[in-house]
């Protein structure tokens, strides 16, 4: 991996991340495949509407259809059939929150599979086996996710098994595969710093913060978001886990973060939810039966460019899968395409201007 920062407008900064599977313009969103597939799109359709990343799910992986199925076709690159980097989460993160009778211990967590109810144990150590049989270009370390609320004690302990689990995954990485670490602490910004200080310290090719967006009040995510770029390395990748909503990245861009993930425009396309460059448009409203026009006239995108939001409504209502297809090609171009508009203000060191004239026409969903 190689990472260079090119430009800086404020705290704000574009970037080049060079992996093996190809090179990433920062800041940068990642479509999230969580099974190894971006729900609605073909490989080549992601690449069409701009995607250079995305991120599969080591938990899902691992429970379907095991990473040794996935190792046998040649990894998780060949058996998706996906060309450009790949970064795989850790898995802590859906034990967290698909497991509610997961049990945690000094070595991993013991618990039943969403699926079937089987048990199951993650560590570091498997989590890092997996990610490795996997064969990400990124491999995040595996965590604790903090649930929200959580008190001052809970959370400090597990912050320090975090650390612990960091250390082991950081002893069990493999080259040329890059790992991340995961910055916890919940709401305490003084957990927050001693976590980011200690994994400073083993020198990770990466750095996350995860433990945000898990319920807490946006205000308090705005606030970690505001504080905790500037305690990641400068010469090192800022990656801020789960936070999509484009108002939310722009203030994580400001505060000097690089990578971003999230399910919002894959989910809210299922649901009929659009997004435009003047706010949302809930395309399954009657309103839209005999409007005739483009969704966006200001997208460039293939939904945009050949179908009317009369049809797209048609398709919603009828329970049509074209629908639901042509709702998430909009939806991830227009998030990619907000993310170039955004590196481009960075380069032009018209970053603040852009981020108040985006804010002023979008009303936020």
């Amino acid at each position: 991996m190689n990472f260079t920062v090119s430009h800086k407008d404020g705290s704000a900064r574009t970037g080049r991340l060079a992996l093996s599977s190809g090179t990433l313009h920062t800041p940068v969103f990642m479509p999230v495949g969580t099974m190894g597939a971006v729900k609605a799109m073909s490989p080549r359709e992601l690449r069409e509407v701009g995607a250079e990343i995305i991120l599969c799910n080591t938990y899902h992986l691992y429970l379907r259809p095991g990473e040794d199925t996935i190792a046998e076709a040649g990894g998780l690159h060949e058996f998706i059939r996906w060309d450009g980097p790949i970064l795989t989460d850790s898995g802590g993160f859906q034990v967290y929150s698909l497991s509610p009778l997961r049990k945690i211990g000094q070595d991993g967590v013991t618990f039943k599979s969403h699926t079937d109810g089987s048990t199951h144990f993650i560590g570091p150590r498997e989590s890092m086996r997996i990610q490795r049989a996997l064969g990400a270009d990124i491999a995040m370390a595996f965590d604790e996710c903090t649930p929200y609320p959580s008190s001052y004690e809970y959370t400090l302990k597990s912050l320090e098994l975090t650390t612990k689990w960091a250390e082991i995954c950081l002893r069990a990485a493999t080259k040329p595969q890059t790992l991340f670490a995961i910055v916890q602490g919940g709401v305490y910004k003084d957990l927050r710093l001693q976590s980011a200080a200690q994994l400073r310290d083993l020198n990770f090719g990466g750095y996350a913060v995860g433990g945000v967006s898990v319920g807490e009040p946006k205000e308090i995510m705005h606030e970690i978001i505001g504080y905790m770029a500037s305690e990641l390395p400068d010469d090192k990748p800022r990656y801020l886990m789960g936070v999509g909503f484009p108002e939310d990245i722009l203030a994580a861009v400001e505060a000097g973060f690089d990578m971003f993930d999230c399910v919002i425009p894959t989910r809210t396309a299922r649901h009929g939810t659009l997004l435009t460059t003047h706010g949302r448009v809930a395309i399954r409203n009657s309103q839209f039966r005999r409007d005739h026009t483009p969704l966006d006239p200001e997208c460039g995108c293939y939904t945009c460019r050949n179908f009317t939001r009369s049809y797209l409504n048609h398709l919603f209502r009828a329970r049509e899968i074209l629908g639901i297809r042509l709702n998430t090609i909009h939806n991830l171009y227009f998030y990619l395409d907000f993310m170039k508009k955004i590196r481009a203000a960075i380069e032009q060191d018209r970053f603040n201007s852009f981020k108040k004239d985006w804010l002023s026409e979008y009303r936020g969903i």
